[in-house]
């Protein structure tokens, strides 16, 4: 996965000068780091703008950028002048980080013989609560699928998967058959291997009624949608018989989302969302719910506290006596 998007990523920045050099730092990133291939690309987008922004300055020799040029590269990247396209300051933060990361290597490979960059600092991204549905509106959603034929047994037991293991939607349909364990699932706890950011590999619990839904699926529905293709090993088969992409999945759980009269927005990603949630307002370590989603930092997991500290704010103001 990984090789396309480095080479694209090379191709974009061939010239000479920083670009050539912004190029190698991507092959460094996906050889030794093993980033995914949508982190790769997310680093070309940003290091492209960067790439322009120093163009505009007439800068081509990279011992020659300062720490003015990148402090106004992130201003501009904040305010939206200079050329460059306002963004947001999650985003802007995200490039900032970027730029900062090349600089570092350039000065560690010996490119550069100091670091401009080192005291640059990222914007502060105002914190964002992740959107949550209830576990009443999950329900709906997940009954909303008609299981009458070979693709219905396959949405619902996506739904189930994305909703029982938090899963990204990237890593979901990017299993194959022999990540899940399900021989055993009405006995006992199942067990799904799941590929996170950086091709990170983890053990995570599959619920019984996920289970249950992905063995009536792998009996039942799958090999119906299997022979229309050519053997895939992927878990969920789009009806010629190939991987369902993850366009594909979104537009399953919008149409469950609006059979079940869910309103707003509602992704993939909100079922990760309320997966956390939920654990959290059950009682779930943030650590444990760390391991779960597979984030590196238990900081990126605390973001969920924040929402369920709300929700009991919430309910302490409606019942208490003298709360109010």
């Amino acid at each position: 996965m990984a090789v396309p998007a480095t080479r694209t990523a090379v191709d974009d920045l061939r010239e000479t000068g920083p670009g050539r050099l912004m190029g190698e730092y991507l092959q460094h990133m996906a050889v030794e780091r093993g980033l995914s291939a949508n982190t790769l690309a997310a680093y070309r987008r940003d290091l492209l703008r960067y790439h322009r922004f120093l163009v505009t300055r007439s800068v081509t020799d990279v011992q020659r950028i300062t720490r003015h040029d990148i402090s106004a590269f992130a201003q501009a990247l904040s305010t939206g002048s200079d050329g460059l396209a306002a963004l947001s300051p999650r985003s802007a933060a995200r490039t900032v980080v970027a730029v900062r990361g090349l600089h570092r290597f350039w000065a560690l490979e010996g490119i550069c013989t100091a670091d401009p960059a080192h005291d640059i600092h990222p914007p502060i991204a105002g914190k964002r609560l992740p959107k949550a549905i209830s576990v009443d509106e999950v329900t709906r959603i997940l009954e909303a699928v008609n299981t009458d034929t070979p693709g219905g047994q396959r949405d619902r037991a996506l739904l189930e998967f994305l909703y029982s293991t938090g899963s990204r939607i990237s890593e979901a349909v990017g299993l194959d058959v022999d990540d899940v364990s399900v021989d055993a699932a009405l006995e006992g706890p199942a067990v799904v291997r799941l590929f996170g950011k950086g091709s990170k590999e983890r053990m995570v619990p599959l619920g019984s009624y996920a289970a249950k839904a992905i063995d009536s699926y792998l009996v039942r529905a799958r090999p119906a949608l299997s022979a229309n293709g050519r053997g895939n090993p992927a878990l969920f088969l789009n009806l010629r018989g190939g991987r369902l992409s993850r366009q594909s999945a979104w537009t399953i759980l919008k149409s469950a989302a609006e059979k079940a009269g869910v309103t707003g927005e509602v992704s993939p990603h909100t079922l990760r969302h309320s997966f956390a949630t939920h654990l959290l307002e059950g009682g779930a370590d943030v650590r444990v719910v760390q391991e779960l989603l597979g984030h590196a930092s238990v900081t990126t997991t605390q973001v969920y506290t924040l929402v369920t500290a709300d929700t009991l704010r919430e309910v302490y103001a409606a019942a208490h006596p003298r709360a109010l």
